[in-house]
């Protein structure tokens, strides 16, 4: 049996098998550390990593050791104020002298701090987003079309030019050499090792007809080495590929976000927190997935993200406007048949009067049979508007397809993310 223990080195010369087991054991205390990181910071440093701390009361680990042993007696001092099985109440403030912890130092006792340490972002990030993916992926070809992925596969000796692998020809054939001029090179070196005695010796005659014959053997057994080429044909070695079938699964994203004047600044602060979070989750979970930001007020407009996320427009409501154009884009450049389709619309719930109705139609005809789902968050404290009213009546009729939260405040973004985007153990292809 065979056993690799990988001894790499992290950033601080810690071992990095020992870190992730570590991070493994405190996993619970590291999420909990992740979700307020979440909950509390800006759009800017919200994927950043940070400080973790952990209980002390949860970094004690059972130790073995040798009891006392045998039979032993302890006096203990009594009382009159408790017999057994009275009970007594523990001090108010924690203290036992009535404080609670603003009081003057004491000159007695000791203890021991909450263990705090550092967390990368990409830790951070890991930690985000376990355990979320995009509901429903389906694996979708297109007609017709076989796609392939080419992919290493070893060495080959015969091949194209520009597939060469210069290093690993070169060992081959310095191995060749090797192989070929063994038996010569340890001649040499005895034969050279043999004039050197031989010219210790005091000089005479003999000694010296030897060296002749000695020197002339070493010099016809560097013709023959030199003879060897220094690299042949069987040497040079290919870079080996093969083309491996790969189903298509491409999936695509629409961000739709209201920027109304009705869409206060702390509302747009979290609704862009929201897609932050959103945006992050695609990018380090799926690396062929497009993105698609679409800014609606009373007309909707297809962006780029740095508009998306920090442009300053804005206007009236009409939520319309911005299904209509998401339809628009997916019929022009996403058929179902090739793409898995998701949408996540963030909105205050306020629309002008008369235009729920349509954004419902436009989802039940035109976006929801499309899209493998579609999740809608309502940023607000007060009652429920008439769009909600109307997801409502869609929510009922496309129970699999379409989900729907409220937001109240900057603390439940990430709940409602987690909620939205867990892992479905059905429905999955």
């Amino acid at each position: 049996m065979s056993y690799i223990i990988d001894r790499r080195q992290n950033s601080k010369k810690k071992s990095t098998v020992n870190r992730q087991r570590f991070l493994k054991r405190y996993k619970k205390h590291i999420k909990e550390a992740v979700e307020d990181a979440v909950n509390s910071r800006s759009i800017t440093n919200i994927d950043q990593g940070g400080s973790v701390t952990i209980p002390r009361r949860d970094i004690s680990e059972p130790i073995f050791h040798h009891g006392p042993g045998g039979k032993t007696k302890r006096v203990f001092p009594g009382n009159k104020e408790f017999v057994v099985g009275d009970e007594f109440q523990r001090p108010s403030g924690g203290g036992g002298g009535g404080g609670a912890g603003e009081g003057s130092a004491s000159n007695q006792g000791e203890g021991m701090d909450d263990f705090t340490f550092q967390i990368s972002q990409d830790e951070f990030l890991d930690f985000m987003f376990d355990g979320l993916e995009l509901p429903y992926l389906v694996k979708k070809q297109l007609k017709n079309t076989t796609q392939f992925e080419t992919r290493r596969a070893g060495f080959t000796n015969a091949g194209a030019p520009e597939k060469i692998h210069i290093v690993r020809s070169l060992r081959s054939a310095q191995a060749r050499r090797v192989a070929l001029t063994g038996k010569e090179r340890r001649e040499i070196r005895e034969l050279e090792q043999e004039i050197l005695t031989l010219e210790a010796r005091l000089p005479d005659e003999e000694a010296a007809q030897q060296i002749v014959c000695l020197r002339e053997r070493v010099e016809e057994l560097k013709a023959h080495i030199k003879r060897i080429p220094w690299i042949d044909d069987f040497d040079i070695k290919y870079n080996n590929t093969i083309r491996v079938p790969v189903p298509s699964s491409k999936a695509v994203m629409f961000c739709v976000m209201d920027v109304s004047g009705s869409m206060t600044q702390s509302i747009k602060d979290i609704a862009k927190r929201f897609f932050v979070l959103l945006y992050l989750f695609l990018k380090r979970n799926y690396k062929q997935i497009e993105v698609v930001f679409v800014r609606h007020h009373t007309h909707a407009k297809e962006v780029d993200e740095q508009e998306f996320f920090y442009s300053r427009e804005t206007g009236g409501t009409i939520v319309s406007s911005a299904l209509k154009l998401t339809a628009e884009i997916l019929e022009d450049r996403y058929p179902p048949g090739d793409w898995n389709i998701y949408v996540a619309q963030a909105s205050d719930g306020d629309n002008w009067d008369g235009d729920s109705n349509i954004c419902g139609d436009l989802l039940d005809a035109k976006i929801l049979p499309k899209v493998q789902y579609f999740s809608y968050v309502e940023i607000t404290t007060g009652p429920h508007q008439n769009l909600w009213m109307e997801y409502e009546k869609v929510h009922a009729k496309w129970e699999d397809a379409f989900a729907m939260h409220q937001i109240t405040d900057a603390s439940e973004i990430y709940p409602v993310f987690r909620k939205l985007f867990e892992k479905k153990t059905e429905g999955a292809a």
